[in-house]
């Protein structure tokens, strides 16, 4: 229990640091990473939502037991976008360092799988 608490808690704290500045790069990513954002209700959309798994991850840190099934949603999260990007990348549609920045996802999706695994299941409360 202690594993998935660490892992989650973590997982929270570098997914809020990478992703919060995120809402003042807008104009800076449109400059340098060229074409411009020009749907930004899709780029905010995506941070807000990006922002809210990380309060996902932090609450299953609070209690891993009680939100084992959320570790699910959180492996699938961590996977797809590894995955999304391998493939970009793959089809020379991203550069390399995109690809690489997606690395630590994997690592994650890894880590909540062991928790997940590690964790067991909720003890029954209903007697």
């Amino acid at each position: 229990m202690r594993f998935a608490r660490w892992t989650f808690g973590i997982a929270a704290i570098w997914g809020i640091a990478v992703v919060l500045p995120l809402y003042f790069l807008e104009s800076a990513i449109s400059e340098n990473a060229p074409p411009a954002i020009t749907h930004p209700e899709y780029y905010y959309g995506f941070v807000g939502v990006v922002l809210a798994t990380q309060l996902l991850y932090a609450l299953i840190a609070t209690d891993p037991v009680r939100y084992r099934p959320a570790m699910l949603i959180g492996i699938f999260s961590k996977l797809s976008f590894f995955g999304a990007s391998a493939l970009l990348y793959v089809a020379g549609r991203v550069d390399a360092p995109v690809a690489a920045a997606a690395a630590p996802d994997l690592l994650f999706a890894l880590l909540f799988g062991w928790a997940w695994l590690t964790t067991g299941k909720a003890p029954d409360t209903s007697r």
